[in-house]
C-alpha cells in the first residue's frame, strides 16, 4: 500500500484560451484515505460540467473499491477469501485486478505476492509468547503463488490451494487510478490520486508539478517533480505517468520494542527487514509505480536501487533510515 505522499503543485498552461485557475478538483474519502480527481477541461467543457463528470467518476471508483476491499465482509474479495472451495467464480472487476496481481509478481521478480493476506494479518497482531514477528516463518511456502485464473467471457474462475486468501491492498490503488484516468482522456490534463498513487496524463506542452512528501517532517517535501510529455522519437510524445510511494513509516505496529509493518517479504513471510524508509517511483502507469516502489522498499537500498535501474523507471527516490536520499540518475530530468 502506498503512503499518502503527494500534493498537486502548480499547473502551467501554455495555451491562451484556458486559464490554469480553471483546474477542477474533487476529493472524497475512499479506500481508507482520500481519492482526488484533478482536471483541466477540454475545449468546450465548462468547469461545472467537468466537475459533475469528476463527481460521477468518484462514485464509480467507490463502487469498484467496494468490490475489492477486504475490510467489508460483503465485498466480492471477502466472499472469495471466505469461500472454502478451491475453484471460485469471480466477476470481471475482481478478475482484472487478480490478473494484474499475477503480472505484478512477474514484474517484481516475485516481491509482490497477493497471496499473503495471512502473513499481513500476523504482522498486525500483538506479538505473543516471545515470538519474534520479524524472524523468517518456518511455514513459508510457495502456495501463495500456486493459484491460477481461468478467464471467461464475463469474469473468471480462481483456482487456488485450500485456505489461500488474497490481499489486494498493495496493488489495488494504483490499478484503480489507472482505470479511472482512462475515462478522462478527452481532457487536456488529468490526474487521479488514489490515496497517494497517482495516474497522470498531460497534453504536449503542459507541465505539472508534484511534491514528494518527506515522512519525517509534516508539510515538507523531499523533492518536487516537474512532469511534461516524454519524447519517444520520430516526433512522438507520451504524456502518461504513474507516481507512487511505498514505505514503512505508516501502518506500523509494535509492542515490547518489536515493530512490524505492512510490507511483507515473500521470502520470509514476515515484515521486510530493510533500510529503506520510503521509496518513490515514476514510470508510465500508477499500477507499475506502486509495485516497483514496494519492491524497492522490501529489497533495501542497494538491491532496490539496482532493481529499479534494471526496470528502467523514469525516476526514483529512496530515503534510508540513515537519512540518506538515494536518487536514481534519470530523476534529475524531472527535479524542480
Amino acid at each position: 500500500m502506498a503512503t499518502l505522499a503527494f500534493e498537486l503543485g502548480d499547473l502551467e498552461a501554455p495555451w491562451a484560451d484556458r486559464d490554469p485557475r480553471d483546474l477542477v478538483s474533487r476529493t472524497e474519502a475512499l479506500m481508507g484515505g482520500h481519492v482526488g480527481i484533478h482536471v483541466i477541461p477540454a475545449a468546450g467543457w465548462s468547469p461545472g460540467a467537468a466537475g459533475t463528470a469528476a463527481d460521477m467518476l468518484l462514485r464509480r471508483i467507490g463502487a469498484w473499491a467496494a468490490r475489492l476491499t477486504r475490510f467489508d465482509p460483503a465485498s466480492e474479495l471477502s466472499r472469495l477469501n471466505g469461500d472454502s472451495r478451491r475453484d471460485v467464480p469471480v466477476g470481471p472487476t475482481l478478475a482484472e485486478l487478480l490478473d494484474w496481481g499475477r503480472q505484478a509478481e512477474g514484474l517484481t521478480d516475485g516481491m509482490v505476492d497477493i497471496g499473503l493476506l495471512d502473513a499481513r494479518l500476523a504482522a498486525e497482531e500483538t506479538p505473543r509468547g516471545g515470538t519474534d514477528p520479524l524472524r523468517p516463518s518456518t511455514d513459508t511456502s510457495p502456495a501463495s503463488r500456486a493459484w491460477s485464473l481461468d478467464r471467461r467471457p464475463r469474469g473468471a474462475a480462481v483456482h487456488r490451494p485450500a485456505g489461500l486468501r488474497f490481499d489486494l491492498d498493495g496493488i489495488g490503488k494504483g490499478w484503480l487510478a489507472d482505470r479511472a484516468l482512462a475515462r478522462l482522456d478527452r481532457h487536456r490534463a488529468a490526474a487521479v490520486d488514489a490515496d497517494g498513487d497517482v495516474a497522470i496524463r498531460l497534453e504536449a506542452g503542459l507541465r505539472w508539478s508534484f511534491g514528494v512528501a518527506d515522512p519525517r517532517l509534516d508539510g515538507h517535501d523531499l523533492a518536487i517533480l516537474r512532469l511534461e510529455a516524454r519524447e519517444l522519437g520520430q516526433g512522438r510524445l507520451d504524456g502518461r505517468f504513474g507516481l507512487a510511494t511505498s514505505g514503512t513509516s505508516v501502518h506500523r505496529w509494535g509492542r515490547d520494542g518489536i515493530v512490524t509493518h505492512h510490507l511483507i517479504d515473500p521470502r520470509t513471510g514476515r515484515s521486510a527487514r530493510t533500510d529503506v524508509v520510503q521509496a518513490t517511483v515514476l514510470t508510465r502507469t500508477a499500477r507499475a509505480a506502486e509495485a516497483l516502489a514496494k519492491t524497492a522498499v522490501i529489497l533495501g537500498s542497494m538491491a532496490g536501487h539496482a532493481f529499479l535501474e534494471r526496470a528502467g523507471v523514469d525516476a526514483a527516490l529512496l530515503l534510508t533510515d540513515r537519512d540518506e536520499l538515494v536518487i536514481h540518475s534519470p530523476t534529475k530530468r524531472w527535479l524542480g
